[in-house]
């Protein structure tokens, strides 16, 4: 018996030491590429999900090119979200111009260890119903429809990112914070291509449920704050199902955290985890899942 716990406790430290000698050159490895040398290494690994490093605020963004485009958006997305521990808040605003339902949807929130904010431009071949929208399969606007976008996200009154391009889908994750979607605010323009287009968007807005006085015009660009989502209250358990899931981020935020805790870059703690442990780097690219549901109509 005795023999057999001396064994096991040999077995023990000899992992022990093992890991802690492949840490150590792992820490080693990434301490001695260039910022450059990192920042290139992480956008090729980044790219197969559709994102992006920009060093300059230390953040995830989406490419012009993600796969993501090729999938649309109807509203199912959002009703699945919870299954994949992403909790926001989400904006829809449908607007017909020159004989489309046009959608701009902006999001906020928490995509399971990232903070972060999105907006996503979608069209329809034709003019939607109201009551037809919900179910209604949107498709990616193509290059030449793409809109100039731009937000700054505030978490607590305090800037977490402050991107601009034009661009389909627009969006900021920072890794490894943890917030609740009503800790956040977005500030968003939209830069429309005719002062017409951007009216009917603001009629859109105004629809969604924000007072003119909240919504500002500027020649083409319109901007306001996304602050709360106007949607409808969930029920009890959906309620209790989103603090249950937030429950969950918020551990695996802390654990990723301790975990990566050598270094402060989130370039430096995405790419050791890239090294240390692989199976982890690509469930945290996971930010926004999308599937095909049969009773989506694309029109």
């Amino acid at each position: 018996m005795y023999l057999f716990f001396g064994i096991f406790f040999l077995i023990l430290l000899f992992f022990f030491c093992l890991n802690f000698w492949r840490r150590k050159r792992i820490i080693k490895k990434i301490c001695c590429m260039s910022t450059r040398a990192k920042c290139h290494l992480l956008d090729e690994l980044l790219e197969p999900f559709g994102f992006r490093y920009m060093a300059s605020q230390d953040i995830i963004t989406s490419r012009i090119d993600a796969f993501q485009r090729k999938f649309g958006y109807c509203t199912l997305y959002d009703k699945t979200a919870l299954t994949f521990h992403m909790v926001f808040d989400a904006l829809p605003v449908y607007f017909n111009y020159h004989g489309r339902t046009w959608l701009i949807e902006f999001w906020k929130g928490q995509y399971g260890i990232n903070t972060g904010g999105e907006i996503g431009i979608y069209y329809a071949d034709g003019i939607i119903p109201r009551s037809e929208r919900e179910s209604t399969l949107f498709q990616c606007v193509e290059n030449k429809d793409m809109l100039g976008l731009s937000f700054n996200l505030f978490r607590c009154g305090m800037g977490i990112a402050d991107v601009g391009a034009r661009h389909w889908w627009l969006t900021a994750f920072s890794v490894g914070r943890f917030s609740n979607p009503t800790d956040l605010n977005m500030r968003a323009s939209v830069s429309f291509p005719h002062c017409e287009m951007a009216e009917a968007f603001a009629e859109g807005l105004a629809e969604a449920g924000y007072c003119r006085e909240d919504i500002y015009i500027c020649h083409n660009t319109v901007s306001f704050s996304f602050t709360k989502s106007l949607g409808k209250a969930g029920s009890c358990l959906h309620r209790l199902r989103i603090r249950l899931i937030q429950g969950i981020n918020h551990f695996w935020c802390k654990v990723y955290l301790f975990v990566t805790r050598p270094f402060c870059l989130s370039l430096d703690k995405i790419l050791y985890l890239y090294y240390y442990l692989p199976f982890v780097f690509r469930k945290i690219l996971r930010m926004k899942k999308f599937k095909r549901h049969k009773k989506a109509k694309r029109r």
